[in-house]
């Protein structure tokens, strides 16, 4: 073949056209003239010569020309297809655009559809039904490829979902600093080693740990065969809660299973730690806001050992501040993974033969972020 000349006019498509051109160019099952035109674009994008594309697939280079120039005006997969021969080709306007995106920025189910999202197929098909109607006939023959492209110059995607937190809590950045000054004084705790008579926990529940068995024994790893064998049937025994605190400068975790994470389980906790650091003359816990952390039982419970203990909220829907996060996030790398018992009491001792474990050589956890905006 000639080396590559350049163009008056050139193609360049996008990943996702250029995907579906190579899948159509390839396919046994599309149109022929599919497929030749596919064939054609993909090699006029890379440059080859005009002459030899149209030798290569078989047409002459004037509808090569043609091919192009209609790809260039309605994109790469519209144009695969024949366009009407009766009639001028409809000229889409800027209206008929904006009407595209007008109809794009509703959910399917704001038409009456069962879908959540768009596809391309659905918001093309919808489109040619309703577009006459509401004046816009231009878009009568409009293909899902068109959509894409006139959708894509503003980046609207409503084929996707994007989650973003919102912060609905209006003290966030207040909230969010009393936890980073706790942490701060912590960090200085340990820096000068000095007794403070506060006890600091990270305090968190982990429901719903569920206590799966095996119907039939896992087969070993072994030489011929490198990996743990298992039958993908099992058998539920129930889930179980962990209520645990973190101790931020020891590192030691304070654990309690139970069936369920209510007020007397939380108050059950408190008596733990009440017992466990005797000699603190205060406990501080930097909780979430559960409603089971300040119920009406609670609440009794704590009048009956007054400035004991002293409980700094998260934020809502800022849990991600709670150091304990990163320990859980730690368990369920390393003990939950694929973990299988005979019954949820082998669930509970496991749990607490793993704290016992950490606890032998336990990790201070150390909050970085923003730290440097804090000072005591």
């Amino acid at each position: 073949m000639e080396m590559a000349r350049p163009r008056s006019k050139s193609l360049q498509f996008t990943n996702e056209e250029r995907g579906d051109l190579n899948r159509i160019a390839s396919s046994r099952m599309e149109p022929a003239a599919h497929i030749q035109r596919a064939k054609a674009l993909l090699m006029y994008e890379r440059g080859v010569p005009n002459k030899d594309i149209a030798q290569e697939v078989g047409m002459s280079t004037v509808a090569l020309s043609k091919l192009v120039n209609k790809c260039m005006s309605i994109g790469p997969l519209a144009s695969l297809d024949d366009l009407p021969r009766s009639g001028r080709t409809a000229v889409i306007t800027d209206d008929d655009k904006a009407y595209i995106k007008h109809i794009a920025c509703y959910k399917p189910v704001d038409f009456g559809y069962p879908e959540e999202l768009w596809s391309q197929s659905k918001l093309a098909k919808h489109i040619r039904e309703n577009c006459v109607k509401d004046g816009y006939p231009n878009l009568a023959n409009i293909n899902k490829s068109m959509v894409w492209k006139f959708l894509d110059e503003d980046d609207i995607k409503p084929f996707r979902v994007r989650y973003y937190l919102e912060k609905r809590d209006p003290k966030f950045s207040e909230k969010m600093k009393e936890v980073l000054m706790v942490y701060k004084e912590v960090q200085m705790a340990i820096r000068s080693e000095e007794e403070t008579g506060t006890v600091t926990l990270s305090f968190d529940e982990k429901p719903g740990i569920q206590a799966i068995g095996n119907t039939v024994a896992d087969g070993p790893a072994t030489s011929a065969n490198g990996f743990v064998k298992r039958d993908p049937e099992y058998v539920r025994h129930g889930t179980l809660s962990l209520l645990a605190g973190l101790n931020l400068v020891t590192g030691e975790v304070v654990p309690l299973v139970r069936e369920s994470h209510t007020s007397d389980d939380f108050i059950d906790f408190l008596k733990i730690v009440d017992g466990k650091y005797a000699d603190a003359e205060r406990i501080r816990l930097v909780l979430d806001n559960l409603k089971v952390h300040t119920s009406r039982k609670v609440m009794e419970y704590l009048d009956t050992r007054p400035n004991r203990f002293v409980f700094v909220f998260t934020p809502k829907h800022g849990s991600w501040l709670n150091l304990v996060e990163s320990f859980f996030g730690k368990m369920v790398r390393t003990l939950l993974r694929g973990i299988r018992v005979d019954s949820k009491q082998e669930l509970i001792d496991r749990i607490y033969a793993y704290m016992d474990e950490i606890n032998k050589d336990p990790v201070v956890y150390r909050w970085t972020y923003k730290m440097d905006e804090i000072s005591v």
